[in-house]
């Protein structure tokens, strides 16, 4: 047994031909946040304070669809969400609609220590960051001119984000069609999972939401069992379509394989990635109580990274095949 962290930056068609300028700073992210994951776990801090240590840096990046790199609504306008989760404990915190936190992961962990309720959203969320005193800020400071132009190229191209036109796929089961704007999959929710040498775990997922989605559309992000998950047993945390996470209840269903039927963690996460869900929408990051990892994903690539305690080290998007 020992410590072991994984790192997403999200999962969605992004193609082999990413450009540099594109892809170097992700990739420069995840080593930067893995980094500090790993400082933060050799010098013994609960998986609970690293994964939500990593996840306001990523916060903090623009590079990615979350906190300062939030994609917009229709109505161009900013909703963060985010969740948290103690895998020994179970407890947990969820946020939505935010528009002035600065990081939503952690108001979502005041939510779990600080109220007698799991999830707090819109203007009861926001009235609870002043109460608590977290730092906020005009929403404009979220807003990003890669995103304005990604809200225009979409509303000009008439694109839906979800499509919920389905295909039967052999094993009968109904394959969701998802049309989104060149580059839109390019960035993605963010995500951490943590377990240290005790083998207590940790799971955070932050994100913006989807390019041009209706206002009060909530995803996966925030939903314990959809997108965050932490038992005994594992941490899971979640990136893709979150209409598609949510039906297949994709974090929660990794942890269940392991509890019930006795599975390692890369056969569970595997059989949710590749046998419960329609292919191109879901990838994930997990690691167990025995400090094993798993990065499945059935899209084209996701942004990725991990380390473990016996030297163990990967940043990477799309399959080394």
């Amino acid at each position: 047994m020992g410590w072991a962290i994984a790192i997403h930056g999200g999962a969605g068609d992004i193609p082999l031909s990413l450009p540099p300028e594109q892809r170097q700073p992700r990739e420069e992210a995840l080593q930067h946040c893995l980094k500090i994951g790993v400082e933060a776990l050799q010098a013994e801090m609960h998986p609970l304070d690293v994964v939500e240590l990593v996840v306001r840096e990523l916060e903090n990046i623009p590079h990615f669809n979350a906190g300062k790199g939030s994609v917009l609504t229709n109505k161009g306008t900013i909703e963060m969400e985010a969740s948290i989760m103690d895998g020994r404990t179970k407890k947990c915190g969820a946020v939505s609609g935010l528009k002035t936190v600065v990081n939503a992961i952690s108001l979502a962990r005041l939510v779990m220590e600080k109220t007698p309720h799991i999830y707090l959203g819109f203007d009861g969320a926001e009235e609870f960051a002043k109460e608590q005193g977290v730092e906020t800020v005009d929403s404009s400071h979220f807003v990003t001119a890669e995103n304005v132009e990604r809200l225009q190229h979409a509303q000009k191209a008439n694109i839906v984000q979800i499509d919920y036109s389905t295909q039967p796929l052999q094993n009968g089961t109904k394959k969701e069609k998802a049309t989104v704007a060149n580059g839109d999959s390019q960035l993605g929710t963010v995500g951490c999972v943590a377990v240290d040498s005790n083998g207590n775990l940790a799971s955070a997922t932050s994100t913006g939401g989807l390019v041009n989605k209706m206002v009060g559309r909530i995803g996966d992000s925030p939903i314990i069992g959809g997108g965050t998950y932490a038992n005994e047993l594992c941490a899971v945390s979640a990136t893709g379509k979150g209409e598609a996470i949510l039906r297949a209840t994709v974090a929660r269903d990794v942890a269940a394989l392991m509890e019930f039927k006795g599975v390692s963690l890369k056969e569970a996460a595997n059989c949710v990635v590749h046998e419960r869900t329609p292919k191109g929408t879901v990838g994930l990051v997990a690691v167990s109580a025995a400090g094993e990892v798993a990065m499945p994903y059935n899209t084209t690539g996701m942004f990725r990274a991990c380390a473990t305690e016996d030297g163990y080290s990967e940043v990477a998007i799309w399959s080394a095949s």
